[in-house]
């Protein structure tokens, strides 16, 4: 068998949001570009697995929960209930939108696109397989940008029709009576508020002492009485002993000695770096327990001319933040002054309601002995929110005391993930412009949502004494 053999630049593993973002800015600065995907369709699991499909499925559901809680609409129709399968449907045509819009970009930048799995013959060389046949690509520099996927304990049967992971899950063929979601981070609340708004009952079983544990105590309490008061049953502090199922349910048995009956499991605890078949021993490089790549601020592995940036290197493990890391990785690479270390992310959790936040939570000011103070406004308050009905949730605001610099902004409920920009373009001013005061002191649109921003500012100055 032929194998062709072809020079680059820089060659990047993986076409997800951190290979997308490096490629294209070391394409568009003359860089000869070669990028490496093992799917049929560039875009990752980003658009397949991860932050598309299941936005787009939160977003039909909560049209669905709007259409049947909405007393307007009672007088056209009953109540809709929708499959997953059905939604499902709706996700598909996004991702192929998504498809198409990114080959293009491939396109127009030149980038060539080999299809097949990478493998490290050494550290400049590395031997493209697909069904088609071999080839070795030589590359200058090279950037990992492989993703993850769910972490599977070998002890759980994930062959069993009944016990899914975050990726199988998508290929769910019915909407479960009662599901078990195992895992209290971001995809099995996103996941818990998907199932409850189809109707199905759902128990989230959180191994440690809060749902998103990362997050502003109160943002995680407000996001487990929300689940709590439409249905579910979260339990706290709790590991599995065993799951086992037959053809009609599956059982879940918890160390306490608790055991749960449902008709579908679903495992959301943990992911695993993308790693393991990249022969990485060839060069060097040895990924920790969870899969993933040391880095230094320059995004550089301990090979200095071996990249990696994403999921494959962990935090913050969001696709906003892969993309920005992919072009700070390249930026790096090509020695030009717009590299930075990716570190002002914000999270965008998206729960029904969802969630998003930036800067400092009261926990992390309280243990730093920094003077704070906190503006809230309610969302049931917003004339906005009257308007469109989506009255659950808040603006939290931290600020310091004396300097009135934002410190942290917190969001729960609807837009929030769009209504954190407002907030995090005044906390990136330098000096004296990050101010609390300017929120009092801007007129904004009204009736808006960025009316709470004024609201919550003036609640946290009236507190200054």
């Amino acid at each position: 068998m032929e194998i062709n053999e072809y020079d680059y630049d820089i060659v990047v593993i993986g076409a997800g949001p951190a290979g997308e973002g490096a490629a294209i800015n070391a394409a568009k600065h003359g860089k000869r570009v070669a990028i490496i995907e093992d799917k049929l369709q560039v875009g990752g699991n980003c658009t397949h697995m991860g932050t598309i499909p299941s936005k787009a499925l939160r977003q039909t559901v909560r049209q669905i929960i709007q259409f049947n809680t909405n007393t307007l609409f009672r007088s056209v129709g009953e109540p809709n209930w929708f499959t997953f399968p059905q939604i499902l449907q709706e996700s598909n045509r996004v991702i192929d939108k998504q498809v198409k819009i990114r080959t293009k970009y491939y396109a127009r930048n030149r980038i060539d696109l080999h299809r097949g799995r990478a493998y490290f013959q050494d550290a400049n060389r590395i031997e493209v397989k697909s069904p088609g046949g071999r080839s070795i690509l030589c590359a200058e520099e090279v950037l990992i940008a492989t993703g993850s996927r769910p972490y599977l304990p070998p002890d759980i049967d994930f062959n069993h029709p009944r016990i899914y992971n975050s990726d199988t899950v998508l290929g769910l063929n019915h909407t479960p009576r009662k599901i078990i979601i195992y895992g209290g981070g971001v995809i099995g609340c996103e996941y818990a508020s998907i199932f409850l708004g189809l109707g199905s009952k759902v128990d989230l079983i959180n191994p440690g002492s809060r749902l998103l544990s990362f997050l502003d105590n109160e943002i995680s309490e407000a996001l487990r009485y929300h689940l709590r008061d439409n249905g579910a049953l979260v339990r706290q502090n709790e590991e599995y002993e065993s799951v086992s199922g037959d053809e009609k349910s599956v059982v879940l048995t918890l160390k306490s000695g608790k055991k749960i009956k449902a008709d579908a499991f679903l495992w959301c605890n943990g992911r695993t770096g993308n790693t393991d078949q990249l022969g990485l021993e060839n060069v060097g490089l040895q990924p920790n327990s969870r899969g993933q790549l040391k880095v230094d601020e320059h995004y550089r592995t301990e090979v200095p001319h071996i990249f990696a940036a994403g999921d494959v290197i962990g935090w913050p493990s969001l696709a906003s933040a892969a993309y920005d890391q992919g072009r700070s990785a390249s930026a790096h690479i090509m020695q030009r002054d717009n590299a930075r270390y990716v570190d002002d992310v914000p999270s965008g959790i998206y729960t029904i309601p969802e969630i998003s936040s930036i800067g400092k939570t009261e926990a992390e000011l309280t243990e730093a002995h920094i003077p704070y103070e906190v503006g809230q406004a309610f969302f049931k308050d917003i004339a906005r929110a009257q308007i469109t009905g989506d009255t659950v949730g808040l603006l939290k605001l931290l600020f310091h005391r004396e300097t009135k610099e934002i410190l942290g902004i917190h969001c729960f409920g609807a837009q929030a993930s769009e209504i954190v920009h407002i907030g995090q373009a005044i906390m990136a001013q330098p000096g004296e412009l990050n101010n609390i005061e300017y929120f009092v002191n801007t007129t904004f649109n009204y009736p808006t949502m960025a009316e709470a921003y004024r609201v919550a500012a003036l609640n946290g100055l009236n507190r200054i004494f």
